[in-house]
């Protein structure tokens, strides 16, 4: 995690996974939401490794989790974004809408990608920006998979 530094600006939180809808919500809130002065934080959320304690049986509804050794700073070093922000990163383990929620709840903005998960994805497990748009104390931006594609590098 990197450490913290002032700022003069607003306060955006961004929740990222490393997949390409993550990439896009951090695309924007570097490259549109974010101006100088700004703070970028960016936030990889771990799903919880099983449902319940001492169990192996876990749900993994969007496709991969980054690996253990997955750097969050290395990973925006390598999207090459131009921005003014400032930006912060951060692990952590648990429920991803709990989690964004609770990281935003200081914040002036949160940013995330969606993925388009089916009925079933919808109903057993939530959806994290329903769940975000719900219960989140500042706006929340969410970029769609079409918008993900126009912010995407061709």
């Amino acid at each position: 995690m990197t450490s913290p530094k002032p700022h003069t600006g607003r306060a955006i939180v961004v929740g990222t996974d490393g997949t390409p809808r993550g990439d896009a919500a951090l695309r924007w809130a570097l490259e549109v939401g974010a101006h100088a002065g700004d703070v970028v934080r960016a936030i990889l959320v771990r799903p919880r490794d099983s449902l319940l304690p001492g169990t192996s049986f876990a749900i993994q509804p969007h496709g991969r989790v980054p690996e253990a050794d997955y750097s969050l700073d290395d990973h925006i070093a390598g999207l090459s974004v131009d921005t003014t922000a400032s930006v912060e990163t951060r692990t952590v383990h648990g429920d991803p809408a709990t989690e964004l929620v609770t990281a935003s709840a200081d914040a002036d903005l949160l940013v995330l990608g969606t993925h388009r998960g089916g009925a079933l994805t919808d109903l057993v497990l939530g959806s994290v920006g329903r769940e975000c748009v719900r219960f989140s104390r500042c706006p929340v931006v969410v970029i769609t998979p079409e918008a993900a594609h126009r912010l995407l590098p061709a």
